[in-house]
């Protein structure tokens, strides 16, 4: 079993910068890949970045590619997602998720791929 807690998110203007963290208990991720996914009100739940803890090897959403980085920290069982550039679109409550398994990254991008969900961290981006 896997515990998600995440946190960073926050009220920021148009152009500014946040660092969100998703930090796992239970177990490492060393076998999982680890997404973040975004909620906005009255919308599905999207992809926004994946990566795979192992390889360190990582995949994006087109619509935050060159703005947001995914990263991992192995010491810490930390995975982070660096948002800078930040639109007011970019505004939702903001999910990670852990999964098992291989396969090609972009398979990851979908929510029913994922075993474990965190509770989310609002993000707010005003204008």
């Amino acid at each position: 079993q896997v515990q998600l807690v995440e946190s960073g998110g926050g009220l920021v203007q148009a152009g500014g910068s946040l660092r969100l963290s998703c930090a796992a208990s239970g177990r490492t991720f060393s076998s999982y890949v680890v997404g973040w996914f975004r909620q906005a009100p009255g919308n599905e739940r999207e992809f926004v970045a994946t990566i795979r803890w192992s390889a360190g090897s990582t995949y994006y959403a087109n619509s935050v590619k060159g703005r947001f980085t995914i990263s991992r920290d192995t010491a810490k069982n930390t995975v982070y997602l660096q948002m800078n550039s930040l639109k007011p679109e970019d505004t939702a409550v903001y999910y990670c998720a852990a999964a098992g398994g291989g396969g090609g990254l972009s398979t990851f991008a979908t929510v029913k791929n994922y075993d474990y969900w965190g509770q989310g961290t609002q993000v707010t981006v005003s204008s």
